[in-house]
C-alpha cells in the first residue's frame, strides 16, 4: 500500500463510517427515549401521514365521548328533577285525600292548603332548574289574542342535538329533549273548578305556581288530576331513560372505536423496544469499531512523518 501525504483514503472512509454509525446510534437512542418508531418525516413519511390522520380521529372521538358524558349528566340531573316533581305530586295527592276527611276541621284543611300551595311553588322552581346554564325543561308561553280577550297556552319544545361520532353533524346524532314538565302539569280547566290561564273557552290549569297568590287551592282540584300528572311525568322519565340508553350505547361504541384507532396508530408509531435495544447495541459496537479504524488510519500519517524525520538525521 502506497503512502501519501495529501490524501488518506483509509482515514476518510473510517471517518465516513464513524459519522454514519454515530448518526444511527443517536437515532436509535432517540427512538428508545421517545418510544416512537417515527420521530421525523424522513423515518417514514407515509406512515407519519397515516398516523396524523389517526391521531386527529382519536382526538375527535375523545371529544365526542366527552360531549356524550355531559349529555348523560344532563339527562341524569333532569331525571332527578322529574323524580322530585313526581314525589311532590304524590304528596299533593296525599294532602288532597287528607282534606276530604269529614272529621277534619276547617283549620286542619287550611293547614293542608298552606302546604298544598307551598308545594306548587316548589314544583314551579323545579321547572326553572338548569344544568351548567342550560335549562332542564322546556319553557312555557302564554300568547294574548289581538283583542286581548283570548289566550293561547303552549310549550317551547327544545331539542339538544348530541353528535355521537367523530364526524360531527355529518355523523350520527341523538336528540336530547328538554322534558316539558310544566306541560305535564297542565290540564284543561274542566279538570278543576280553578281557572289559572285564559278564558272560559280556552283555559288551562297548571299545578305549579310562581307564588302563593297564583297557586290552586286544595278544594279546587280533583284526585284524578294527580293520577294524570303522575302518568305524564312517568312518560317523560321513560322518554328520558330511552335517550340515555341510546347515548350509553353510543359512548360504548366510541370507546371501542377509540381503542381500535389507538391500537392502529401504535402499530405505526410505537417502537419495538426489544428490536431497538438490539439495534442500539449493534450501532454502539460499530461506533467503537469505526473510531478504532480511524485512529489506526491516522497512524499511517505518523509513519510518513517518521520517514521524513529519518531523512533529516
Amino acid at each position: 500500500m502506497s503512502l501519501t501525504i495529501n490524501t488518506n483514503p483509509a482515514a476518510i472512509r473510517a471517518s465516513f463510517n464513524l459519522a454514519k454509525n454515530n448518526k444511527n446510534l443517536q437515532d436509535s437512542l432517540t427512538r428508545l427515549s421517545s418510544g416512537k418508531r417515527i420521530t421525523k418525516p424522513a423515518d417514514d413519511a407515509g406512515g407519519l401521514a397515516v398516523s396524523m390522520k389517526l391521531t386527529a380521529s382519536i382526538n375527535r372521538t375523545r371529544a365526542a365521548i366527552s360531549n356524550i358524558q355531559n349529555s348523560l349528566s344532563f339527562g341524569e340531573v333532569q331525571d332527578g328533577a322529574l323524580q322530585a316533581g313526581a314525589r311532590i305530586v304524590d304528596r299533593l295527592a296525599e294532602l288532597k285525600s287528607l282534606s276530604l276527611d269529614v272529621m277534619k276541621s276547617d283549620a286542619d284543611i287550611a293547614n293542608y292548603n298552606t302546604e298544598f300551595k307551598a308545594l306548587q311553588q316548589q314544583l314551579y322552581a323545579i321547572t326553572a332548574e338548569s344544568f351548567n346554564g342550560v335549562s332542564l325543561f322546556a319553557s312555557t308561553r302564554v300568547t294574548a289574542g289581538a283583542d286581548g280577550s283570548t289566550m293561547t297556552f303552549g310549550v317551547h319544545k327544545h331539542t339538544i342535538s348530541v353528535f355521537t361520532s367523530d364526524r360531527g353533524a355529518a355523523g350520527s346524532v341523538v336528540s336530547l329533549n328538554k322534558s316539558a314538565l310544566l306541560s305535564a302539569l297542565t290540564f284543561a280547566a274542566t279538570e278543576t273548578t280553578h281557572v289559572s290561564v285564559g278564558t272560559a273557552a280556552n283555559s288551562r290549569t297548571v299545578l305549579a305556581a310562581e307564588n302563593s297568590a297564583n297557586a290552586i287551592d286544595i278544594g279546587d282540584i280533583t284526585l284524578s288530576f294527580f293520577t294524570a300528572a303522575l302518568e305524564n311525568i312517568a312518560t317523560l322519565r321513560a322518554e328520558n331513560g330511552a335517550t340515555m340508553t341510546r347515548l350509553q350505547f353510543a359512548e360504548d361504541h366510541l370507546r371501542l372505536s377509540s381503542a381500535n384507532l389507538e391500537a392502529a396508530n401504535s402499530r405505526i408509531m410505537d417502537v419495538d423496544v426489544a428490536d431497538e435495544v438490539t439495534n442500539y447495541a449493534k450501532y454502539n459496537v460499530q461506533v467503537y469499531a469505526a473510531s478504532a479504524a480511524l485512529a489506526q488510519s491516522n497512524l499511517n500519517m505518523g509513519i510518513v512523518l517518521d520517514l521524513l524525520n529519518f531523512g533529516r538525521k
